[in-house]
């Protein structure tokens, strides 16, 4: 037998099935349209384009441990070194995941624009900024057993004997390598530059007394410096740190104006949809205020922040206008 329904029998069925379908999402039984968009879905990639051991290490694990802890899913730290972050800003740039983020860095973003005649990324075309995470002092250190006691005398000792001594720094536009061509440029004098794949392995030839000298994050270096093993003959903040209160800022030895401070970010890739980065945004910044992260960066002498993201771009802006014109001067190149 056939069954025949009018066309207002047909409207009221689809109604009656759709306010069935409504009734039991608001009951749990079935679910809801926002409930299948929920993101993150699954764990988030925190990728470091860096190897393990340095002050981005520290920032990174830092803000994944808390993020892990708000947003929902785990969020877990990818170190990819190489290439002065090139690789990992690269292969990010690509991603479309809606998973994947990377960690920011005055190198990646306000240097290497400027030091590489090409980049396999555009620094500010590729990625959407989405927290400022924190500032972290760059302090100046040489081997026990270099006659230094202070900034003073190593400049003293590095223009004696121009060219003799050597720095190490965690490869081409890294932090390091930035805050002593700074110093060079202020200073006037000439050193050797050792480039390594990351802050781990400089820091062991440094350590042995294979290097003279290296510029390091606060965050990585303060507790070689506490137990002995590297000197601290100037630091590059404004003010002395309450960590080493008996160590004077470079300002303070001869050079007026003197900062050098690194500087981690979160960056999504412009595939990331607006309200991920929204999201992923606003739980940053409350990580980064949370307790259990000022008192492990305050440990360390770094600065949490925690910004928007319109408040990290300008500062990307900022940052770059300031690195472009001191590589020019001191004509940094990649080697």
């Amino acid at each position: 037998m056939n069954i025949h329904l009018s066309p207002d029998d047909t409207r009221t069925g689809r109604r009656q099935l759709l306010q069935l379908g409504g009734g039991l999402a608001l009951a749990g039984l079935l679910p809801s349209v926002g409930a299948q968009g929920t993101w993150p879905s699954k764990s988030i990639r925190f990728v470091v384009p860096f190897a393990p051991g340095g002050s981005s290490e520290i920032i990174a694990r830092s803000a994944a441990a808390e993020l892990s802890n708000t947003i929902g899913q785990s969020v877990y730290v990818d170190n990819k070194p190489g290439a002065a972050g090139n690789i990992a800003m690269s292969e990010v740039a690509r991603s479309d995941d809606q998973h994947t983020v990377i960690l920011g860095h005055i190198g990646t973003l306000a240097v290497n624009p400027y030091i590489f005649d090409k980049l396999p990324y555009d620094a500010n075309k590729d990625f959407k900024p989405v927290s400022l995470l924190a500032k972290v002092p760059s302090l100046y250190v040489v081997h026990p057993d270099v006659p230094a006691k202070n900034l003073t005398e190593f400049i003293a000792l590095a223009k004696k004997s121009p060219g003799k001594l050597s720095y190490g720094s965690a490869g081409n536009g890294s932090a390091g390598h930035l805050a002593f061509e700074y110093l060079k440029v202020t200073s006037g004098v000439f050193m050797l530059h050792v480039p390594y794949r990351g802050t781990g392995p400089m820091l062991t030839d440094l350590l042995s007394g294979r290097l003279e000298a290296s510029a390091i994050g606060a965050a990585a270096i303060i507790p070689f410096i506490k137990s002995g093993k590297v000197r601290c003959i100037a630091t590059g903040s404004a003010k002395r740190l309450p960590q080493l209160p008996d160590v004077p800022t470079v300002a303070e030895q001869g050079f007026p104006g003197f900062e050098m401070t690194q500087w981690y970010g979160l960056l999504a890739p412009t595939t990331m949809a607006p309200a991920n980065v929204a999201k992923l945004s606003a739980e940053t910044m409350k990580a980064m205020k949370t307790n259990a992260v000022l008192e492990r960066l305050r440990g360390d002498a770094a600065e949490s922040v925690g910004g928007t993201p319109e408040e990290f771009a300008k500062f990307i802006s900022v940052e770059q206008e300031r690195w472009k014109k001191v590589i020019a001067r001191a004509n940094i190149k990649p080697d």
